[in-house]
């Protein structure tokens, strides 16, 4: 089905939803829970069938809506996201983990070093069988994403109600900078620092610079990004390339690598 069909029947029963946790800090489904005011409202208009952060019972065989927190990392993980596709008539990735691959993709060009490192000869029985750090839209096709690290639950609600009811609105695809000129913010590079808007994708409020901290990537890379127009930026305002390639690979190693 394309993206932000509406998934409501008024006529029948509310949507079916369940929250699937992969490899994360599970951060991003406790800011659903932050999202206070609005809660009761969100929970009146769905059948929320199954919440992983707070049941140890299995995940139901029907469900409409499928809400994906982390990213994939191991073979069982992979199954299950192929799994809940086959079942849901929307799956939702939230957060960078899910939208990017995260923190866990920074692994994704060296697992087995990373493994060993940690483990040495002792893989715990219980990781499963791991393989390389990637988005869930790398397995399956998603529908819609909530992006940033942790995500807005506010924009949580929002994509959430598109998903239920419908609506006609694209992503944003322009970078961060734009927002920056449009909250008449300072530029961190005309202070020789580094900062990642140049390249992230825009639709946070460029919440962090906001609060004077430069941003760190985590929407991802913007659609129109020029990576190498961004590096001969920062070699004109004095920052180091070496680092603004490494800042990259925090949220963006799997992106990197394609």
């Amino acid at each position: 089905m394309c993206a932000w069909q509406m998934i409501t029947d008024t006529n029948s029963r509310p949507p079916r939803v369940v929250v699937v946790g992969l490899a994360s800090c599970f951060g991003c489904q406790l800011q659903i829970t932050n999202a206070e005011a609005h809660l009761t409202e969100i929970l009146g208009q769905i059948d929320l069938r199954y919440w992983q952060l707070v049941t140890s019972e299995d995940m139901p065989d029907e469900f409409d809506v499928a809400i994906i927190e982390g990213a994939v990392t191991t073979r069982e993980a992979e199954e299950t996201v192929r799994k809940v596709r086959e079942r849901a008539a929307h799956v939702m990735a939230i957060g960078a983990c899910a939208v990017t691959g995260g923190v866990p993709g920074m692994a994704s060009n060296e697992l087995a070093s990373r493994a060993k490192e940690v483990y040495a000869d002792s893989l715990p029985d219980a990781s499963g069988e791991i393989i390389e750090p990637r988005p869930v839209s790398d397995v399956i096709e998603v529908d819609s994403e909530v992006r940033c690290c942790p995500i807005d639950p506010y924009d949580f609600v929002a994509h959430l109600q598109r998903a239920l009811f419908g609506s006609n609105r694209v992503d944003e695809t322009r970078t961060m900078c734009a927002d920056c000129k449009r909250n008449e913010t300072e530029c961190f590079f005309s202070k020789g620092e580094l900062c990642l808007g140049l390249v992230t994708r825009a639709a946070c409020g460029a919440r962090c610079v906001n609060l004077g901290r430069p941003c760190n990537g985590c929407a991802g890379l913007s659609p129109d990004a020029n990576l190498n127009g961004a590096r001969a930026a920062c070699a004109s305002y004095g920052v180091s390339v070496a680092d603004f390639d490494k800042a990259l690979e925090m949220f963006n190693q799997v992106a990197l690598q394609k």
